[in-house]
């Protein structure tokens, strides 16, 4: 009788140890600045959101190169995203998760299925989209647990957007070491990738087997990365989704650049540097989101971040030397980009094309061939779509492949996203969505293919973070192998794996026939079949006049 309540005792134990087991922990892990706690969810995935990675880029360091952020003491919670960085609502299609817009925004988000140093997983940063001018690290639809659940430790971060991020003036050309203004969003990325080589060990992940990847702006600043002098070393491998710094927001002269800052200040009433970084963070953020001023503020060649131009830098193959998949969408622009209200109709568009390429345009004619209503809307949608955003992207996958020592896969996204389930609502252009008033004064045609940043979260596998859309099975096919096909690129810089289509690489011979992997339902390689249209924006972007 005596044996039974330590029975029950041992019980009791085992029980406590049995749901302690089951139930998630809260991992601590100690980065070089000090100790974090992130969050754990349900499927053993451990999150850290908000973790800064540079200094907050206030008073004195607004327009500066991020500089680094300060040690802290004890255990610094780790389980809430960050602001954003300040920005207006530009597009539709963002959802953020984030408190609000803050000057002080440069923070990183870490996802890792196994937060121990001897993990060595490999690693994933993403950069996001959105024109320079807006997006967040913490927008659903780049959520890293996906992507951790296939064994990869996966990050997203917050750089500086619009006038923050990209304002040229001659006071912070004079002041700055480098001799350069400009770029600091692009520097604040080089800086993650900086943090993400000295503390993502901690995490589990491996520093020497860092993928980066982003789409649209991300897209162009991965490429950007590439260029750099700035981030060599700091990885192994890149992915691009619809665009490239080599046609898409492209530098422009540091001088040109400085002259619209100097423009800038002089509209917001500020006679010095000093009077700029003065101004509250809203009345600067006001001034520069009216219509003229949105996109103003390009990235700069400033001989530092961009000791020349992109391409000199591709075509002399002093670029990142690494594996390279990047592609780009059936549907990035509408036919409506090039013919506006006119009817799609044979002599409305040959009309168009003439007004644009002068002597050119037989040329392109010849290449987007249109002689019914039907052919000119496809034959518009691909030459606006080329002309937005394909042509750099394909340009960037050219001559990476030309001058590169490591292997180039080249991917065309073709798969329409389904319906909306949202009663009211309406795709707008380049991937938003319209509501209310606006969705039934300005209903755009339903798109005929995959529009710009319609990839995103079937690449990322996260199609439910995003009820928008009524998801189909065909939906999460197409997300399961594009996924798949990203996952084994980040592992091992090759996306073939069991159970896929053989997807090969290019050959690195300018004159050699390659294939194009078309992902959709049912994905194919197949053999290119527009090359002939890059070649000729090719020569166009090269000749004197399109320079």
């Amino acid at each position: 009788m005596k044996t039974l309540p330590l029975f029950l005792l041992l019980l009791g134990v085992w029980l406590l140890s049995a749901c302690a087991g089951s139930a998630p922990s809260n991992p601590v892990v100690t980065v070089k600045n000090g100790a974090l706690q992130g969050l754990t969810d349900s499927t053993g995935i451990h999150a850290f959101k908000g973790i800064p990675f540079a200094a907050p880029p206030v008073g004195d360091l607004r327009w500066k190169p991020p500089q680094p952020a300060a040690d802290w003491e004890g255990v610094r919670p780790a389980q809430a995203f960050s602001p954003a960085c300040m920005q207006a609502p530009v597009f539709g299609d963002m959802m953020f998760r984030g408190n609000g817009t803050s000057e002080d925004c440069l923070y990183l988000n870490v996802w890792t299925p196994d937060p121990s140093p001897e993990a060595r997983l490999p690693v994933l940063v993403y950069f996001y989209g959105g024109g320079f001018v807006a997006g967040a690290g913490d927008e659903a639809r780049y959520d890293g647990a996906s992507m951790a659940r296939k064994g990869i430790v996966t990050v997203t971060l917050n750089y500086r957007l619009g006038v923050f991020g990209f304002l040229a003036h001659p006071e912070l050309t004079a002041e700055s070491p480098q001799g350069a203004s400009g770029n600091y969003g692009l520097l604040d990325q080089t800086a993650a990738l900086r943090w993400v080589r000295d503390n993502i060990a901690a995490f589990g992940g491996d520093p020497d087997r860092v993928t980066i990847a982003g789409e649209s702006a991300g897209s162009i600043s991965a490429s950007a990365q590439m260029v750099t002098p700035l981030a060599r070393g700091l990885f192994a491998g890149v992915i691009g989704e619809s665009g490239s710094i080599l046609g898409a927001l492209p530098p422009r002269p540091l001088a040109e650049n400085e002259a619209r800052g100097a423009r800038f200040a002089e509209a917001v009433g500020a006679a010095s540097l000093a009077d700029l970084r003065a101004l509250p963070a809203d009345s600067v953020l006001a001034a520069a989101s009216t219509p003229e001023m949105l996109w103003a503020f390009p990235p700069t060649l400033d001989g530092y971040f961009f000791p020349k131009e992109p391409i000199e830098v591709f075509t002399a193959g002093e670029q990142a030397q690494v594996p390279l998949l990047v592609g780009w969408n059936s549907e990035e622009m509408t036919y409506l980009a090039l013919l506006g209200p006119n009817e799609p109709t044979p002599e409305n568009y040959a009309r168009v094309v003439r007004e644009l390429y002068g002597d050119q345009a037989d040329e392109v004619l010849r290449l987007y061939p249109a002689s019914t209503n039907e052919e000119v809307i496809q034959a518009a949608t691909d030459l606006a779509g080329d002309r937005f955003i394909g042509f750099s992207t394909w340009r960037w996958f050219e001559w990476h492949r030309r001058t590169g020592n490591a292997p180039v896969y080249l991917y065309y996204y073709e798969h329409p996203r389904p319906p909306l389930r949202e009663e009211g609502a309406t795709e707008g252009l380049a991937g938003g969505v319209v509501r209310g008033d606006d969705a039934q004064a300005a209903r755009p045609p339903r798109p005929r293919g995959a529009v710009h940043a319609a990839e995103i979260e079937y690449a990322l596998g996260n199609l439910d973070t995003n009820p928008i859309y009524a998801w189909t099975e065909d939906d999460y096919r197409v997300s399961e192998v594009m996924q798949a096909y990203f996952a084994h690129f980040i592992k091992n810089g090759d996306p073939n794996g069991p159970n896929l289509p053989e997807w090969p690489a290019a050959s690195n011979d300018p004159d050699a026939p390659y294939l194009v992997m078309r992902l959709s339902v049912e994905p194919r390689a197949e053999p290119e079949w527009r090359r002939a249209r890059y070649l000729f924006h090719e020569r166009l972007a090269s000749s004197p006049a399109g320079r």
